[in-house]
């Protein structure tokens, strides 16, 4: 009799499904906190003059205190006021927390950032947050807000350098497993730019925290958007 075989059959080829995230230009959105998630420019610039009064100091000009929001304290005092002695640094400190700390809790989130990152969550982004806040510090607004598992990582100024420097992206980024074209930096100060080209990451400036158009402009973001609608809609089209 003749050999049986088994009918030979055609398999269809199978893929791996292709997922939307492939299509989209970014993965890692990371966001800066003060001015870009949470409106706490006026309480942060309120505090600042107030430890300052409290040494009897005078106090720097709103648009000086405005313009080291972002960066880490010590460094931001320093920017502000390079001839004061360390322990005078280190008083300032202690007293920009006394004051902040006042007004901590009733800082709101801008309007309309809470859906906005659960939106983004949801369509599978990596969600970070890089910021000049300790680690006490966020971790505690993180909570006040219910935002703390919305984010896949964080990095703070107290376990980095200060911004512009790029170590908080490079070990978000590392973190998460994305090269910095699939990364966007979304902030509202040069700083945040300026880390963000030091990383070799894409910058998009948001004009409604700590620095004017203008400044953003100079600094050259990929764009500037005027509210958290308008960086939702970005987002949808360039995202």
């Amino acid at each position: 009799m003749p050999e049986w075989k088994m009918p030979e059959r055609k398999m269809p080829e199978w893929k791996m499904p292709e997922r939307k995230m492939q299509e989209r230009r970014f993965r890692l959105l990371v966001f800066d906190w003060d001015g870009t998630v949470v409106d706490s420019t006026a309480p942060i610039v309120g505090a600042v003059q107030a430890a300052y009064r409290d040494l009897g100091l005078t106090p720097p000009e709103e648009n000086a205190v405005r313009y080291i929001i972002g960066l880490k304290l010590d460094t931001a005092f320093f920017h502000l006021s390079p001839e004061l002695p360390e322990e005078n640094v280190a008083a300032l400190l202690e007293r920009y927390r006394y004051h902040y700390m006042q007004s901590d809790a009733a800082i709101p989130l801008f309007k309309g950032i809470s859906a906005l990152l659960e939106k983004l969550d949801q369509e599978d982004y990596f969600l970070a947050v890089a910021t000049g806040k300790s680690r006490m510090g966020l971790d505690r607004m993180l909570r006040q807000k219910g935002l703390m598992r919305r984010f896949h990582a964080t990095r703070c100024a107290d376990e980095s350098f200060s911004k512009p420097h790029p170590e908080m992206l490079l070990y978000l980024m590392d973190r998460l497993g994305v090269t910095p074209e699939q990364t966007l930096m979304i902030g509202d100060t040069t700083h945040d730019i300026q880390m963000a080209k030091n990383a070799r990451a894409c910058a998009l400036a948001v004009s409604y925290g700590a620095h004017d158009r203008d400044h953003l402009h100079k600094s050259q973001p990929l764009a500037i958007v005027d509210s958290v609608a308008a960086l939702d809609s970005w987002l949808a089209a360039h995202g």
